[in-house]
């Protein structure tokens, strides 16, 4: 019962496609560190919604910890809800086409600007997948 418990509390998860600011086509990403839940996979920036923030003031304040990203114009992408074997989550995408500041791995990650066409050369949680489906069907239309 306590696993059943444990998997129906929903983390909320913003992330960002934060495209490059002269090349279109291109976004960041970023790697999973070492000893955090799917580590070492590639996803997109971003981290847990705390409850007192609105999902805009929690992207906000994740990519400028994690990618030293600020002032941020961000628009709703998509939201997709996933369940791994140990836990579940709402995986609230927004789209990032102006920002400022230079882009770093703040917390010691790899990052990476990557083109929508090499995206398969990466791996990604399954949570991610509908997310990368999108942005690949948005780019290419």
């Amino acid at each position: 019962m306590e696993q059943f418990e444990q998997k129906s509390q929903i983390i909320h998860v913003v992330a960002a496609v934060i495209w490059h600011s002269t090349n279109a086509d291109t976004f960041l990403i970023s790697r999973r560190q070492q000893g955090k839940h799917l580590e070492h996979l590639w996803e997109l920036p971003g981290g847990k919604k705390k409850p007192e923030e609105s999902a805009v003031e929690a992207l906000a304040r994740e990519l400028l910890e994690e990618v030293n990203v600020d002032d941020i114009d961000a628009a709703p992408f998509m939201q997709v809800t996933h369940h791994y074997p140990d836990r579940s989550i709402l995986l609230d995408v927004w789209e990032v086409r102006d920002y400022s500041g230079e882009v770093y791995g703040r917390e010691g990650q790899a990052i990476r600007w990557v083109a929508f066409d090499k995206i398969n050369e990466y791996q990604f949680p399954d949570a991610d997948k509908p997310v990368l489906e999108a942005i690949v069907s948005n780019v290419s239309t």
